[in-house]
Parts: structure tokens; C-alpha cells; sequence
């Protein structure tokens, strides 16, 4: 197995400054980097400090020039905020500059908020449709001319420029927890990232029964990489333990505030819905958390990311950005680093 980290640049309130927001991030992608993890992932969100992250490419081709080997991702560039061209050719840039680093995760976007400012009247359940021409536009755009006639976009002859340093492009990613997704990653030939948020691990497995499906129906020709992303705290004190699920239950509460369009949003900052609103709110109890994510002693860790990998899952994301203490997150990812990944090492 190996392991991957995704971490947003994120304030919660006003009292966290935007320096030690980037000071901090930094060092958590260097000690990813140097702890060896396989990739790092910037995501791609507008106008909410709980993601600071409006060009995910800017913020790879920063942690390219402070990290060695560690490669760079986007999970997910939205489809429906892009131009084909401009998609195309600032994905290749990061390539060159990273010296062929680059895994490019493209998605449809989460929340409709967000789609309300950047693509008006566009309803989030319908930017697959986006994601879908996207794709194979891109692919032709990294290997030379090409003119396009679509649904979304049209233009007259162009290519890539730059080309992409890896041939015959990045590495390709998908979001996906459906089967129309899994089915279009597997024809498409690209790799897919899961998030279960907070529900069981009976939801891997029902993610990966739906990957063997879509193989299946591909006729088996691709067999993608599979990650499973996760909140991850590593502790040793139980003290550790309560502040993680309490912070995750905080940032999924302002998750759930955007993902259902509230509006209740005061200058960037998302308001958190009380526990006793939550849908599925026993998914957000103490006891079904630690459960479910990937929370507790290195041993504990270990021992789920065992049944990770024997459940099928290649490569584990850990998420690290849900509202918990600079140094509690630094102290869990050195944690992770220096007595989790050993276990997997070979």
C-alpha cells in the first residue's frame, strides 16, 4: 500500500492569519515529502476559507519548488469553471516545472454554491456532463492540433502549450462513489479517488465491488489504481482522540451546510449545523468516528490500513485538514510517517 495526503489550506474563523496558514501547510507537504508519501493533492474551491483554494495549480507548482520527490495533484479540477485550452495548457506547465510530476484529478465539483458563482444555473447534479466532454478534449489538446465541436465548448484548431513532460500525459484521476463514474474512470483509463466521509467500511467494499463491475464491463483492459480517502488522526494520548472527533464533527457540520446550499455563509465562513441536524446523524457519533475513519494509536491505524489493503485498496489518502491544531496535525502526520508507513514498507 502506499499513502497519499490531501490537506486544504483552511481557517475556520478569523483568529488563524493567512501566513500561518501557508507557513503551515507547507511544512505538512514537506514532512509528507520527506516521510514518504506517494503523492500530495491540492483541491480546487471558491470563496470558502474552510478550502483556501482557487487555482490548484499555483499551489502544486508552490510545493514543487520546496519539495524533492513527492507528487503533485489536483483532486479535483472542476470542469465546468475551465476552458479546455486553458485546463490543458496550465496542467502541462506544472508538469514541466515539477519535472514530471504531475497526477491530474479532474472532477465535477461539490458544492452548488459554488456553481451558483462560478457557472450560473449550472446545477451541480447535472456537471458530469462537463467532466465527461472534458476529458477526452484534454487528451487530444496534450498530443497536438485538434478542433472541437461540443455540447460545452467549441473552438477552431489548437493544441496544448506547453506539452505535458509525461507521455502521453499525466497520470489521470476521477472522484467517484457511483457507478457511472467507476464506469467512465475504467473506459477512460483513469485511476479513481473514494471518499466514504464517516460511513462504514462496508462502504470501501461496496466501492470496490463497483470498480470489479466497471473492470469487468471494460472487458478488463485497465485495471486502475484504487485510493480510499479518509480522516486521519494518529495519537497516542485519548485526550488526542476527543479533540480529532471533535473537530471533524465541526467541519463536517459546515460541510453539510454547503453540500445542502444553505447560504449560511458570513464572509467566507460556513456556519456549522448542530449535531442534532445532521442527516444520517449517527454517522457523527464519537464512538461510530473512531470507528469508521482512520483514527487512533499507530498500532489501531495499522491495523484498519490492513483491512484496507486486504479489501482491495492500493493506495490510502490521508485527509488532514478538518479544523484540528497546527501542531496536533503535525504531531499526527509524524506519527503516521515515522511508525505507520514502516508496516507497509516491503
Amino acid at each position: 500500500m502506499k499513502f497519499q495526503l490531501a490537506i486544504n489550506m483552511e481557517r475556520l474563523d478569523e483568529s488563524t492569519t493567512m501566513q500561518d496558514v501557508l507557513k503551515h501547510t507547507l511544512e505538512m507537504v514537506q514532512i509528507a515529502d520527506r516521510g514518504g508519501f506517494n503523492i500530495v493533492w491540492a483541491a480546487e474551491h471558491h470563496a470558502l476559507e474552510m478550502t483556501i483554494a482557487p487555482n490548484p495549480f499555483q499551489i502544486l507548482t508552490w510545493f514543487a519548488g520546496h519539495t524533492n520527490d513527492i507528487r503533485l495533484g489536483t483532486a479535483v479540477a472542476v470542469a465546468a469553471y475551465w476552458n479546455p485550452i486553458n485546463l490543458a495548457g496550465e496542467a502541462a506547465l506544472l508538469d514541466q516545472i515539477s519535472g514530471g510530476r504531475l497526477e491530474f484529478g479532474i472532477g465535477s465539483g461539490a458544492y452548488q454554491r459554488e456553481f451558483d458563482r462560478m457557472r450560473p444555473g449550472l446545477k451541480q447534479s447535472d456537471a458530469w456532463r462537463y467532466m465527461q466532454e472534458m476529458l477526452p478534449i484534454l487528451k487530444e489538446l496534450w498530443k497536438g492540433d485538434v478542433e472541437h465541436e461540443g455540447e460545452f465548448w467549441s473552438f477552431p484548431t489548437s493544441t496544448s502549450v506547453p506539452k505535458p513532460l509525461q507521455k502521453p500525459h499525466p497520470p489521470l484521476w476521477v472522484a467517484a462513489r457511483s457507478p457511472i463514474t467507476f464506469n467512465y474512470a475504467v473506459a477512460n483509463g483513469c485511476n479513481i479517488i473514494s471518499w466514504p466521509l464517516t460511513r462504514p467500511f462496508t462502504e470501501i467494499e461496496l466501492y470496490k465491488s463497483q470498480l470489479t463491475q466497471a473492470i469487468e464491463k471494460d472487458g478488463g483492459g485497465h485495471q486502475p489504481t484504487f485510493a480510499i480517502m479518509r480522516h486521519t488522526a494518529v495519537y497516542q494520548q485519548t485526550k488526542a482522540r476527543d479533540n480529532a472527533v471533535s473537530a471533524i464533527q465541526k467541519t463536517m457540520g459546515m460541510f453539510e451546510n454547503l453540500f445542502r446550499n444553505l447560504g449560511d455563509v458570513d464572509n467566507g465562513f460556513p456556519k456549522v449545523i448542530p449535531l442534532e441536524e445532521l442527516s444520517e446523524r449517527e454517522q457523527y457519533y464519537p464512538s461510530m468516528m473512531t470507528q469508521n475513519l482512520m483514527i487512533g494509536t499507530p498500532d489501531e491505524v495499522i491495523r484498519k490500513l490492513k483491512s484496507y489493503e486486504q479489501a482491495g485498496v492500493d493506495e490510502f489518502v490521508y485527509l488532514a485538514s478538518y479544523g484540528l491544531s497546527h501542531k496536533e496535525q503535525k504531531n499526527s502526520l509524524l506519527l503516521f510517517c515515522n511508525e505507520v508507513i514502516p508496516a507497509f514498507q516491503t
